[in-house]
């Protein structure tokens, strides 16, 4: 079953943010995972506030995904993530094949 990462993303320092993005997409590849959502205009019609960008990535399975996570090469990407960006993370399952 497919799980997904959900950000809620504000960018702090673009030089960083650069960097972290080069390096993020990268290892997400590597581990089978695929953008769904990057960065697109999101419109609020339920609640608040609304979130300067979400990032949303599948991967295969949430055991793939917490693989990524914990992975000496998404550690490197994490280096520049306190200066690059803040963000809200949310790993959720998908839904089950009919």
């Amino acid at each position: 079953m497919a799980a997904y990462v959900i950000s809620e993303v504000e960018m702090r320092d673009a030089a960083a943010f650069e960097a972290y993005r080069a390096l993020a997409a990268k290892t997400i590849e590597q581990y089978g995972g695929r953008y769904i959502v990057r960065g697109g205009a999101a419109e609020v019609v339920e609640g608040g506030p609304a979130p300067n960008a979400i990032v949303i990535v599948e991967f295969p399975t949430m055991a793939r995904l917490r693989e990524w996570y914990a992975s000496p090469e998404y550690a490197e990407a994490l280096k520049h993530r306190a200066t690059a960006l803040e963000r809200r993370l949310l790993f959720v399952d998908g839904v089950p094949p009919i």
